[in-house]
């Protein structure tokens, strides 16, 4: 029914814009995508205005959960993360967590800095736990940021969120971290606006942007 009125007005389907992106950040036991197991997910929802423009933070709309583990990670790791053993061991069901997302989440574009680790890890945990995957959009912040030439020196998210300012309350906590990242997406929007006007131009700039050297 949807397409046919849009048919009647000579509106192609593929010409609409998602207005709802969603960035996040996970927590995990440790950095192999192929190992380890996912901890925590937490998601903002922001909205991008008409003609592209810059988006803004959806007040209230926010997904955080962490995953019950039967084994606590070890001792180094909860320092990086500091979810402790017992939020670990109390946390709620894998399956549950994992479609509670899926369902928030939609068919909305996700991004994160460092993407490809982020739907790795999620990836691996709707598979580990008999669930299909994710179909969504995966976009990488981090060449975004690259072909932004704004901070050519700039390599990681704390180079970046140093030199505009951003100050995240518990760094390599999951929802401080998506926070942190949804301003800095902000912040490099006017430049990254320039060389992309939709998603599928933002998402052809995110790989091209990932062959820069870092050198």
């Amino acid at each position: 029914m949807f397409a046919n009125l849009l048919a009647r007005f000579g509106i192609s389907q593929s010409r609409i814009e998602p207005s709802r992106w969603v960035v996040l950040d996970v927590e995990t036991t440790g950095l192999d995508p192929s190992r380890d197991r996912l901890l925590a997910i937490a998601a903002i929802a922001i909205e991008v205005g008409p003609g592209f423009t810059k988006p803004t933070i959806v007040i209230g709309g926010s997904f955080e959960a962490v995953l019950k583990q039967d084994l606590a990670s070890d001792k180094d790791n909860i320092l990086v993360h500091h979810i402790g053993v017992g939020a670990q061991t109390a946390g709620r069901p894998p399956v549950e967590v994992l479609e509670d997302f899926r369902q928030w989440v939609g068919s909305s574009p996700l991004l994160a800095f460092h993407a490809p680790f982020d739907q790795g890890m999620i990836t691996r945990a709707y598979k580990r736990f008999g669930l299909s995957p994710l179909a969504n959009d995966w976009i990488d912040i981090e060449p975004l940021a690259a072909v932004s030439g704004i901070h050519p020196k700039a390599r990681a998210l704390d180079d970046w969120l140093q030199f505009f300012g951003i100050e995240c309350s518990v760094r390599h906590q999951a929802a401080a971290d998506t926070l942190a990242t949804c301003e800095l997406l902000l912040c490099l929007w006017n430049s990254i606006r320039k060389e992309a006007k939709s998603l599928a131009e933002l998402k052809n700039l995110a790989k091209a942007g990932a062959w820069i050297p870092r050198a």
